[in-house]
């Protein structure tokens, strides 16, 4: 246990020995925070009658808001987004499990142009675009990672009982603890990380994605008492971003304490629309997380640069989008040209008041679902000045009816023509690679053994540690890449490591610092199986086996591999939940 808060927050806030804008080249640096689940709705400087939010009300104070701004309904789309300045069926990057979380490898991230740029790259928080090489935020650009896998704390390949408070990450390959509540930890590192990168005279890019206010709603008692006379969850939910609130308060004085604060561009933003704060505020709009109206993709954006020129602070109303964040800091610190198309625009010229419009612009919102993780044109929502085409056959217009309650497509059909006309032209841009896996490589010296988990399952959903305590009843399979021929060890475990039980037992309730983790069912599984291609092999678990291993020799390439757990009657009961995959002949 290390990283103590007190201790961090005196050296963070020490004076860098009078570090300047010019100290550090004309370079600026750039932090994005990234908040989990925070509708647009959910500040008090959007209106909202009970929420607090004085720090981010202060930076939008101070910044460009963009008002019209829409990311996807869901995390991982807008993270891919983000990261590539492309579209997710494009990206790869469209659902949260499924095995559809892979960031394809044929486009450079923020981080790689960064990089490219002469900047060190940092992440702190949550990732969510591959867990495994080579999708892991070490491989696609970032200089130094403190992240944890998949959608949430508490998902099924975390930590096991990683409860929001001294969690164990993982850090730069290798799984660490971190002592003290989530948020705290990811901006404390983040600070001391950047602060390093201030003393060393190197410009920096900061992405510091949270794990709040995602659930399980665990927070410091303190701040869910701000909000005690909301329904349990709902103060649970805004404790959670009063504490990122303060946050962003210690991340301010951080960069003015050190010199930083003119040259450093910040950007807040939320993944999707709004969650557990909709029924209190939505700001008129409809819809929520997972849906196509407005209140599921459109979200706050503010962005700050003290010392880059840009126009007045305040309102920006033209349509904008994640996928234009990208362009757009390419443009603002110059960095080199992407091997990539970008599907989003650079909005540079608006920040600097060089112009007040963007061109006329069509967006298409679409994505992997949970329930139908195929996605289809018709799953779409298209974005045209006030318009907004959803389904491909519900027309609304937000200057008359901002709460999308009718369907105006009898009185405009030109309208409703045209953007399905443009959503005809995108969808065969993204068709013919919707159902193009990523793959793990497995045996590669970059990551030896690897672990595999459910939310990689090629469509199947399956990516809580909820659905792991229950012993859901699924199985899928893998896509993987063998790296070279070679002797391969798997280990097939119901429990992951660090639980430590035999794969038949059930677990105990297990009691964290705000409540518990229900017990773990026990399966009566007494025979395991694995296929790889064309090896497919089984053997039977004795009653206290904590985990079956098979050893197999594989030649390189793609394949599949799958895994299963059957009862004394050899029926099926589930896939292995955690599969450890080893190459054995190591390269001298």
């Amino acid at each position: 246990m290390k990283h103590s808060f007190t201790l961090l927050t005196t050296l963070l806030l020490a004076p860098l020995a009078a570090l300047t804008a010019a100290d550090i080249g004309a370079k600026p640096n750039v932090i994005i925070v990234l908040v989990d689940d925070q509708g647009y709705g959910d500040l008090s400087c959007h209106g909202n009658p009970v929420i607090k939010t004085p720090q981010l009300d202060q930076l939008h104070a101070e910044s460009v808001r963009f008002t019209d701004f829409h990311v996807a309904p869901m995390c991982t789309p807008t993270r891919g987004q983000l990261m590539t300045g492309v579209d997710c069926l494009r990206n790869g990057a469209m659902n949260v499990s499924s095995g559809r979380t892979f960031l394809r490898r044929e486009f450079p991230t923020m981080a790689d142009l960064f990089g490219a740029g002469g900047y060190r790259c940092g992440i702190f928080g949550k990732w969510h675009l591959g867990d495994n090489y080579p999708y892991r935020p070490q491989d696609r650009g970032f200089h130094e990672s403190i992240y944890f896998p998949s959608s949430h704390i508490g998902s099924a390949p975390d930590f096991w009982n990683n409860n929001y408070f001294d969690d164990t990450y993982t850090h730069n390959g290798q799984r660490e603890q971190f002592k003290g509540y989530t948020t705290d930890v990811f901006f404390n590192e983040a600070m001391k990380w950047m602060g390093q990168q201030a003393a060393a005279k190197k410009p920096f890019f900061c992405y510091l994605p949270t794990a709040a206010a995602h659930g399980p709603l665990n927070v410091p008692q303190k701040y869910s008492d701000l909000y005690k006379d909301q329904k349990s969850d709902v103060a649970k939910f805004f404790g959670m971003i009063a504490n990122i609130d303060e946050n962003m308060g210690r991340l301010e004085t951080f960069l003015a304490s050190n010199g930083l604060r003119e040259n450093t561009i910040v950007i807040f933003m939320t993944d999707n629309g709004g969650t557990l704060g909709v029924p209190v505020f939505n700001a008129g709009m409809r819809g929520r997380k997972t849906e196509l109206w407005e209140g599921g993709h459109r979200v706050p954006c503010f962005i700050r640069w003290p010392g880059g020129k840009f126009r007045t602070p305040g309102d920006v109303a033209e349509l904008t989008e994640v996928q234009d964040i990208l362009p757009t800091l390419a443009e603002l610190c110059s960095l080199p040209k992407s091997k990539a198309r970008f599907d989003g625009m650079s909005l540079a010229p608006l920040l600097r008041g060089q112009s007040n419009v963007l061109p006329d612009r069509m967006l298409v919102v679409n994505f992997s679902r949970m329930n139908g993780p195929v996605p289809t044109k018709d799953g779409a929502a298209v974005l045209w000045k006030r318009w907004r085409l959803l389904g491909d056959r519900i027309l609304y217009d937000l200057t008359t009816d901002p709460g999308q309650n009718e369907n105006v497509i009898g009185k405009h059909p030109e309208v409703a023509a045209k953007m399905s006309a443009h959503l005809d032209a995108w969808w065969r841009t993204v068709e013919p690679s919707i159902n193009d896996f990523g793959a793990t490589i497995i045996g590669s010296e970059a990551e030896n053994p690897s672990l595999l988990s459910p939310p990689e399952w090629q469509d199947v959903f399956f990516d809580q540690g909820a659905q792991v305590r229950r012993g859901q009843k699924s199985n899928g399979e893998w896509n993987v890449i063998v790296d070279r021929a070679g002797s391969y060890e798997f280990e097939l475990r119901r429990w992951p490591r660090e639980a430590d039980a035999p794969i038949a037992a059930g677990l105990p309730v297990h009691t964290h610092t705000l409540g518990q983790f229900p017990a773990g069912v026990a399966l009566p599984i007494a025979k395991a199986r694995v296929k790889i291609g064309s090896v497919d092999v089984s053997s039977a678990v004795s009653a206290d086996a904590k985990q079956v291993t098979f050893k197999a020799e594989l030649p390189s390439g793609r394949t599949k591999l799958q895994t299963w757990f059957y009862d004394g009657d050899d029926k099926e009961i589930c896939g292995a939940y955690y599969v450890s995959v080893r190459r054995l002949d190591r390269v001298p």
